[in-house]
């Protein structure tokens, strides 16, 4: 008997996404649950009765929840294959600290953006870009975040990719304009079949944010 794996997911969810993408980089073959988050599963409730949020990864009947954590997980069970942290200390610090920086700086401003009008989405635009513009100076001139080979950091930022024609859209704005060398990084990631099929369109992503809002 082989592992058991279920992922309770929304296609639209970048966290969703962080968790597609880390399991095709493992090979890890699994089923996968679209949930509806105007009426959450019976499941859900059971697997994250704290958050009652997806993503939710399922393994063998026990529950892992939260994305970054999620992603680890997955790095630490299947770690024959494709290794997502770097191996030295000091550098898993690093990517663990700027995925940190993603979620709580970018993730937030960015809410901004297609939740809010006026001089709250201003303010929330001028924070996502100043926010892009520290990663891609932490990028520099590596093809990847963890430097030749694609990691747990890329896995961190580059569902944004999918959502990017969302935010230009409700807030009037370029991000290749703004960060040309991130826009080179995401074109790079999505050469990746493990991206490409794992990221939801960029379409479908702004017209749930409209039926959304």
């Amino acid at each position: 008997m082989g592992d058991e794996v279920v992922l309770l997911d929304f296609c639209a969810s970048m966290f969703a996404m962080r968790a597609r993408v880390a399991l095709a980089e493992k090979g890890v073959k699994y089923e996968n649950r679209e949930e509806d988050l105007r009426n959450k599963s019976s499941l859900l409730l059971q697997m994250n009765p704290v958050h009652k949020m997806i993503p939710v990864l399922i393994h063998n009947g026990k529950p892992i929840c939260e994305s970054l954590i999620i992603v680890q997980y997955v790095d630490e069970v299947w770690r024959d294959k494709a290794p997502l942290l770097p191996s030295d200390p000091y550098q898993r610090a690093r990517s663990r600290f700027w995925a940190d920086f993603i979620d709580k700086k970018l993730y937030v401003a960015s809410r901004k953006i297609w939740g809010t009008k006026g001089e709250e989405q201003e303010a929330g635009k001028k924070e996502f870009i100043e926010a892009l513009k520290q990663l891609e100076g932490e990028l520099g001139d590596r093809p990847y975040f963890e430097g030749e080979s694609f990691g747990f950091l890329d896995i961190a930022l580059i569902p944004f990719y999918s959502w990017f024609y969302a935010y230009e859209t409700f807030g009037n704005f370029s991000t290749e304009a703004e960060c040309p060398k991130l826009i080179e990084w995401a074109k790079r990631c999505m050469q990746r079949e493990s991206v490409s099929k794992s990221l939801a369109d960029p379409k479908k992503v702004y017209e749930s944010l409209v039926n959304w809002v």
